[in-house]
């Protein structure tokens, strides 16, 4: 049996300790999700917490087999018997082996602002009490497509800052394209990631992305990629064959967009003269665009320096807000080195220089998928409201060492506030936006990728 299915073994060490470890006569644990304050960007788009439900808390998930395995593992990683096998019989037992907890959610797909609920969870059986606050070493991992489809949303907010200064904002949708599926730990990684970026854009390269946002968000195909060259395509050719390894780019793909790497060796030669000069006629009556791709060097000014060359050799026109645009058979990609505060430093570099942010799109792998971590936004899992010997109880953290970290107290509501979200007692009378989307084994209130791109707009 594969451990990584056992919803017993999916938790850190200590919380299995933790069904003694609460007042006598517990009944009720509620605890939240949120994006605290501090975060690096000022909204959290809410992503991904349907993957984890479906993948991994739906239907019949407790089994005697998974209840077994875990006891042995524990009785081998424990010094002392801590195990709680009765309470995970009684789930197999009494439910099933259908998980007793409510959650609760803001739609996926919404901007939240640092500081506000994203999600809550509570047991619903009064004997699994224990149960909410084991389930957060699983459920906080959602930080990570949460995290990432919120760094991609900042960065398409920049270029489309960049491309109503200079161009055409129409294009955004292809202007940042995901390079990261090599650059992560494994392809469920690459998936969720992946599928995190789709949410903001149209472009790709990650192949396990389509497939989680088919799969878990009814989206036949949520984005779109093109032929395009690498290294080692045009180096097997030899460096006294570039021209032709060049040439062969345009006669195998005679229409439509194809990108090329073209920095094996010079790619301000690569530029001049084999693009701008031996092969210029055949960019020029090929049906379709060339998308030259620079991949090396300093990117800010590498960038400039090729669009300075391609518009010499190509020429230039000028658009209506005055930026230089390129032949229109012609455009750049950068995809090396690019994260959020280099995207930035390249688009300032072109635009300074004159150059339209329609010249320009962009290929992101770590800077997308990978340089990000949990305290990017700083999510944290935290119970708020306890019911013991039948009362409820409200419970926080309030550190004197870090008074940034004093954590929520009671039942959450979140309520919208001038065109925003507000995070306000449960007794509030306004509508939660929080929405039951998953009860006692079953997900409900399911959402599709168009909905969520809906709401990120």
């Amino acid at each position: 049996m594969n451990w990584l299915n056992n919803i017993c073994l999916l938790t850190d060490s200590y919380k299995v300790s933790h069904h003694r470890q609460y007042p006598p006569q517990t009944t009720r644990v509620y605890s939240y999700f949120e994006s605290r304050s501090g975060a690096a960007y000022p909204q959290t788009v809410f992503f991904g917490l349907q993957y984890w439900l479906k993948h991994y808390l739906t239907g019949q998930v407790v089994t005697r087999e998974k209840i077994d395995q875990a006891e042995k593992l524990f009785k081998s990683h424990f010094a002392t018997p801590v195990f709680n096998r009765a309470g995970w019989e009684r789930i197999l037992r009494e439910h099933k082996g259908r998980l007793p907890v409510e959650i609760k959610a803001v739609p996926e797909g919404a901007l939240v602002p640092q500081s506000n609920v994203l999600m809550t969870v509570e047991n619903t059986d009064p004997q699994a009490f224990w149960l909410t606050n084991y389930l957060e070493s699983l459920l906080v991992q959602v930080w990570y497509p949460c995290t990432v489809a919120t760094q991609s949303h900042a960065m398409k907010q920049m270029i489309l800052q960049a491309l109503q200064q200079s161009g055409d904002p129409e294009s955004i949708g292809f202007k940042l394209h995901d390079f990261g599926f090599r650059g992560v730990t494994c392809p469920e990684q690459a998936a969720i990631g992946g599928a995190s970026h789709l949410v903001n854009f149209l472009g790709t390269d990650n192949l396990a992305a389509l497939a989680l946002a088919s799969e878990i968000y009814a989206e036949p195909c949520a984005g779109f990629s093109i032929p395009a060259a690498e290294h080692s395509t045009i180096t097997s050719w030899g460096r006294q064959n570039e021209i032709a390894a060049c040439r062969n780019m345009l006669t195998q793909f005679p229409s439509g967009t194809v990108a090329v790497v073209s920095d094996s060796y010079d790619i301000f030669n690569c530029c001049a003269n084999i693009w701008g000069g031996a092969l210029k006629d055949q960019v020029l009556y090929r049906d379709g665009i060339l998308v030259i791709r620079p991949d090396s060097g300093d990117p800010p000014k590498v960038v400039v320096q090729v669009l300075e060359i391609l518009g010499e050799k190509f020429g230039t026109t000028r658009n209506a807000k005055g930026f230089r645009l390129l032949h229109p058979k012609v455009r750049v990609i950068q995809g090396d080195g690019v994260d959020f505060t280099m995207l930035g430093l390249i688009l300032k570099a072109a635009t300074s220089n004159g150059w339209s942010a329609d010249n320009l799109s962009f290929g992101s792998g770590g800077g997308l998928l990978q340089k990000l971590n949990r305290d990017t936004q700083r999510f944290a899992f935290k119970c708020s409201s306890v019911t013991v010997n039948g009362a409820e109880r409200d419970v926080f953290k309030q550190p004197v060492t870090d008074p940034a970290k004093k954590s929520k107290a009671g039942r959450l509501k979140l309520v919208q506030q001038n065109n925003t979200y507000q995070t306000v007692p449960q007794t509030d009378l306004r509508p939660d936006q929080l929405r039951t989307v998953f009860r006692n084994g079953t997900p409900l209130a399911e959402t599709t990728f168009n909905q969520i791109r809906k709401l990120t707009v």
